[in-house]
């Protein structure tokens, strides 16, 4: 499974970035790799239980 990410480095080193399904959910890492593992726990939480206040976006198909 793969998931898009956004993610830009800060003046101190660190890494920011957000799950581009949930991009109001930013988490950081002391670097890059960090950083990935940050979003995936995020994204196992957010997948694996219903969290009240969480947006998601998805796709409106017309017939």
């Amino acid at each position: 499974m793969k998931i898009k990410y956004t993610y830009w480095p800060e003046k101190d080193g660190m890494f920011l970035g957000y799950l581009n399904e949930y991009p109001d959910h930013w988490t950081q890492g002391e670097n890059l790799e960090d950083l990935k593992e940050q979003l995936r726990d995020l994204f196992k939480t957010f997948s694996s239980e219903p969290i009240l206040g969480i947006k998601k976006e998805e796709e409106l198909e017309f017939v």
